[in-house]
């Protein structure tokens, strides 16, 4: 007898804001898995542009269409909110060989931490030069943003 266990996975990231890195992982990722749980960090030392409301927002608009993707919050180390919700793996982009580096390191330790295995996926090229920060930049110096982020993300 074969019992199917639902694979998650967890996409972690402050997501400030979701840019079209962020979405293509995740669509991609829902192909991978059962389901993939955006999951939005809560750091209470890290000024953020977009409240964690509108965060949470543009990505439950973004994907509004998609049941297999949900949006939670958390604070704390990823691997404990993993283990408390039981999933069993991480998502990770990699844009360059900075980020594997730097999420190698990540993934090491956290397989250190829990049983949690890392997964990682490769930007498309259209999106690897995105990354939150730049995408603030051209908010704060009020260039057309639109062209970096899904549809779902306005600025008031």
């Amino acid at each position: 007898m074969y019992f199917y266990t639902m694979k998650r996975a967890l996409f972690p990231g402050s997501f400030d804001p979701l840019t079209l890195g962020h979405y293509d992982i995740i669509k991609r990722g829902v192909t991978l898995f059962d389901e993939v749980i955006v999951a939005i960090g809560i750091n209470a030392d890290k000024s953020y542009m977009f409240s964690l409301e509108e965060r949470q927002k543009f990505i439950e608009e973004a994907f509004k269409d998609e049941p297999k993707i949900k949006v939670m919050t958390y604070e704390g180390l990823t691997v404990d909110f993993c283990k408390e919700i039981g999933v069993e793996f991480i998502l990770r982009g990699l844009r360059n060989p900075a980020d594997f580096e730097f999420e190698k390191a990540i993934a090491h330790t956290n397989r250190d931490l829990a049983p949690i295995e890392t997964v990682f996926l490769l930007t498309s090229a259209k999106t690897s030069y995105i990354a939150s920060s730049i995408v603030r930049d051209v908010i704060r110096n009020n260039g057309d943003y639109t062209k970096l982020v899904p549809s779902s993300v306005r600025v008031k």
